[in-house]
């Protein structure tokens, strides 16, 4: 016990580390989002026909995008969702840059109900390290 006392900042840095790196592997479990890798990311694409929502901004977007994928920056998400209507049951596969704002935009459709959206995880930068096509 006196060890703890005196050592309780480490103790503390400790614990602090101990629960960052758990939510970093479990966090958005908890949170009901679901990520894919760029494996999974090809198996909703090629095998459940889903809809890739690319949130970057248009000039990204310019410099290479994934095959059919529909552009809809995630500042402009919130007043264009009305566009996505039909894709409500299904599959959709959110992506940008490094996977952040996908996340956000994913939060954001779970909320407006739609039951089937994931994120890709790594964004296209992911994708491109993996190698995979990319259209201008």
């Amino acid at each position: 016990m006196q060890f703890l006392l005196n050592n309780l900042l480490m103790v503390v840095i400790f614990i602090t580390s101990g629960f960052m790196l758990f939510w970093s592997f479990f966090g958005n479990r908890i949170r009901g989002i679901q990520e894919v890798d760029t494996i999974g990311a090809l198996n909703l694409i090629n095998h459940k026909d889903a809809l890739v929502l690319d949130v970057r901004e248009q000039k990204e977007f310019d410099e290479g995008h994934l095959l059919r994928a529909k552009l809809i920056p995630l500042g402009s998400l919130k007043e264009r969702i009305g566009e996505l209507e039909k894709y409500r049951d299904k599959p959709i596969l959110l992506m940008c840059r490094s996977g952040a704002r996908s996340l956000n935009a994913t939060v954001m459709l779970s909320k407006q109900g739609f039951s089937d959206v994931s994120n890709l995880a790594g964004g296209i930068n992911a994708w491109r390290k993996a190698n995979l096509p990319v259209e201008r």
